[in-house]
């Protein structure tokens, strides 16, 4: 039997399961394509921040941000930006950068998240409609049936259950794995801005001491 006919076999309850399974694959592959952009090699990027800091080149430090373009560095070009204020100004603006990047790498995961919860709750919701169909033959019938009347109805339970915990098993998958990488970006940020806060204070002494 074909996917199509399965789907027919479904009853209506499958368009919804269907549409919430093609919403998931798309997530998917545009979660997966964007946080594969957002992420960089941290320790090799923060070492050359470290670098040209060390040189006093600010600007280099600022176009090497620029030049990257991804969560990290632009959290660390908001602190290299206010590099001559208070240890709380430079913190803020980092902190401020990042809570702009944060919802950008959580974007659309709450709906993955949602297809997970309500993809089973269709299927179960298919199977009930199934079965009311399943009885309302044998009420028909006078419980004189064979098991070919129920089959319609019979079908349709089975099929929504099947679909909606397919849609729901790989969402669920996906939304812990997309919530695990977004944590190691965020973990990437943090650390790279104490780092970063770091250097700067510690050539502010040096600088201080001469």
């Amino acid at each position: 039997m074909s996917l199509w006919n399965l789907v027919v076999k479904g009853g209506v309850i499958m368009i919804p399961i269907f549409l919430a399974g093609v919403l998931t694959l798309a997530i998917v592959i545009e979660r997966l394509l964007s946080l594969k952009n957002a992420e960089i090699d941290n320790e090799k990027f923060i070492k050359e921040i470290e670098d040209h800091l060390k040189r006093r080149k600010i600007k280099e430090a600022l176009q090497l941000c620029e030049d990257q373009d991804k969560p990290v560095p632009r959290v660390i070009k908001a602190g290299l930006l206010k590099s001559d204020r208070s240890r709380e100004e430079i913190k803020e603006s980092i902190d401020d950068a990042a809570n702009h990047e944060i919802p950008v790498l959580e974007k659309y995961l709450g709906i993955i998240a949602t297809i997970a919860t309500i993809a089973p709750l269709l299927g179960l919701l298919g199977t009930v409609t199934g079965l009311i169909k399943a009885f309302m033959v044998i009420e028909a019938k006078g419980g004189l049936v064979n098991p070919g009347e129920l089959a319609g109805g019979i079908w349709e339970a089975l099929v929504t259950t099947v679909a909606g915990l397919t849609v729901a098993i790989p969402a669920y998958l996906a939304y812990n794995y997309f919530v695990s990488r977004v944590n190691n970006i965020i973990l990437q940020m943090e650390k790279s801005a104490t780092r970063l806060i770091d250097i700067l204070f510690f050539l502010k002494s040096e600088e201080e001491e001469i």
